[in-house]
């Protein structure tokens, strides 16, 4: 199977490939994408090193996957010509996630919606992935009413630019003196702004996790009331979730949903200290659950603490599961 990566040089790109090796997804040929800058060079997969070619190049080469990590500009410019010559396309970015005849896809949620005609299939905002992974199952079962969630996201979740821009604040550069990606220092500090704001008051960060958890979970029913903030961390995405079900539950019933789930693990002794948290997600593809109480201010109320690494769990895995979808339903050739 011929496989692009578009965007391969970036922090998720990058991810894809190493996700690619580690799932032994089988590749045939490796088309590494990215733009005009990183003409020259080469990317090593499956022992060879194969050159970095343009997208125009890419789709002349006629692959049978592409997974996108490169913009939504790049995404919308370029996904439909890879579909159009035959190509399977994974696209992490925001550009076709709300498109209604586009699939948006966690596939442990909800990939029997793919068919034989998709050839563009979004993946979901990273803060969305890892909220409705342990999400869904207690849907299925108590039926969510609302949610409230607050989010802490890691400074990768940006890009390379935002880690640098941290990088040099610990590293004692003043405000002014090196270039920066958010409007204020973010080491030691906490940003309550991911993304541009709209005109409700909520950013477009938080109007994903709305948006796009109705179209995931096929509901549109359920309330969602997201508030997102960038905190100076390298890696993984933290959220403070608060659910409230139409129906009783109990906590054991939770955790063991949650320990029959696939790809949620739970962390939950607060006695003995454990629970989720980012330092020890990194390199990981699961989605960490734990801080589980009742919420007393409602009748059927659940409060948690989830954690996940954003750029694995919450972008490149994802999307290489997907492919991994699309292979077993016999749409991508072996």
């Amino acid at each position: 199977m011929k496989v692009a990566v578009v965007g391969v040089t970036g922090l998720v790109g990058t991810r894809m490939v190493e996700v690619l090796k580690e799932r032994n997804f089988p590749v045939s040929e490796f088309i590494p994408v990215a733009s005009g800058r990183s003409a020259g060079k080469n990317v090593e997969f499956g022992g060879r090193e194969y050159p970095i070619v343009t997208a125009d190049e890419a789709v002349d080469m006629r692959p049978d996957l592409a997974l996108f990590s490169a913009g939504a500009d790049i995404s919308r410019e370029y996904a439909p010509a890879f579909a159009a010559a035959g190509c399977r396309v994974v696209d992490n970015s925001s550009c076709w996630r709300m498109d209604p005849s586009k699939k948006l896809v966690v596939p442990e949620i909800n990939a029997s919606v793919l068919t034989e005609d998709d050839y563009i299939i979004a993946n979901p905002n990273c803060s969305t992935i890892q909220m409705l992974l342990p999400l869904a199952p207690l849907h299925k079962k108590f039926r969510i009413k609302r949610i409230v969630v607050s989010t802490y996201q890691s400074v990768t979740g940006s890009g390379t630019p935002a880690m640098k821009q941290m990088q040099a604040e610990r590293e004692g550069a003043r405000w002014g003196e090196y270039p920066a990606f958010y409007h204020y220092p973010i080491d030691e500090n906490v940003i309550p702004h991911i993304d541009d704001f709209l005109e409700n008051g909520y950013t477009k960060e938080e109007m994903k996790m709305v948006n796009e958890t109705h179209k995931i979970l096929d509901d549109y029913s359920i309330g969602v009331s997201p508030t997102t903030a960038r905190v100076p961390v390298l890696g993984g995405h933290s959220e403070s979730i608060n659910l409230e079900f139409c129906s009783d539950f109990t906590l054991g019933e939770v955790r063991r949903i949650w320990e029959e789930t696939p790809g949620v693990v739970v962390q939950d002794d607060p006695a003995r200290n454990v629970y989720p948290m980012p330092l020890f997600s990194l390199g990981s593809d699961a989605v960490f659950v734990g801080r589980l109480r009742r919420d007393p201010s409602v009748d059927y109320g659940l409060n948690f603490w989830c954690v996940s690494d954003n750029i694995r769990k919450g972008a490149a895995t994802n999307a290489v599961q997907i492919a991994e979808y699309l292979l077993s339903k016999g749409f991508l050739p072996r």
